[in-house]
């Protein structure tokens, strides 16, 4: 990955950008924008805003979504997210679940997508692996690495923007939402607290070693806040690339 290693030294956003256009055959061509957190930081509210504002600069866009995005890839997702199944999922099944429907996806839109221009911004990729089947799971990263090589052929996202709050409070959005609309919890959200805790420091441990590209913004504020901040640091990004 661009910058993602904690032994060498942090470079600025165009420099990452450029080697990741240069290793993925991509020049000039489109660009890809992750959104990254635990549950109930506010990722959907988040991406809508991302997708409009790139589209408000004349960028065709295709947002998506993982694990999901194409009919196959969904069937998986259906699969990792219900708590009703009889059966446990084991954390290696479970893993590799992500995996497939991550070839899925790439083959079926991501890389179609960027290589006729588009930009994607998509609801979690890779970096989610990590923090919840790594951090939550405890599955060994060189094992997600291996999967990750293999499926991605050294595809990553150009910038990754992580919504960062404590866990307490993230929760507490959480069932507040599904207050609100009436929904249950999936088998991630059924998860223990411990879980979720682990989950948000593997995601902020990844932050700190790839600064490059991924930005932390602070979800604990007010949404117009979260907003304000996320669209000035996805500004600064666009300006380095430019």
């Amino acid at each position: 990955m661009c910058n993602n290693d904690p032994d060498r030294p942090a470079r600025d956003a165009g420099e990452c950008h450029r080697e990741r256009l240069e290793r993925n055959g991509n020049q000039g061509k489109g660009c890809f924008i992750t959104l990254e957190g635990g549950e109930g930081v506010g990722k959907s509210t988040n991406l809508a805003l991302v997708v409009d504002h790139l589209r408000t600069r004349g960028h065709e866009v295709v947002a998506t979504r993982e694990p999901g995005g194409t009919p196959r890839a969904e069937a998986m997702r259906r699969l990792l997210l219900d708590p009703a199944g009889e059966e446990p999922l084991d954390p290696d099944a479970e893993l590799l679940l992500v995996f497939a429907a991550r070839a899925q996806h790439l083959a079926r839109v991501i890389r179609p997508a960027l290589e006729r221009g588009a930009w994607v911004v998509c609801d979690r990729f890779t970096d989610a692996t990590y923090a919840y089947q790594g951090g939550g799971r405890g599955i060994e990263a060189a094992r997600i690495a291996e999967l990750e090589a293999f499926v991605q052929r050294g595809l990553t996202p150009d910038l990754t923007l992580l919504l960062d709050m404590p866990m307490a409070a993230a929760q507490q959005r959480l069932e507040g939402r599904l207050t609100g609309q009436g929904g249950e919890r999936d088998r991630f959200e059924r998860e223990h607290g411990a879980f979720f805790e682990a989950v948000r420091q593997a995601y902020l441990a990844r932050a700190e070693a790839g600064p490059g590209r991924m930005v932390v913004i602070d979800a604990g504020a007010g949404l117009a806040e979260v907003q304000a901040e996320l669209l000035a640091r996805l500004d600064e990004r666009l300006e380095a690339w430019s």
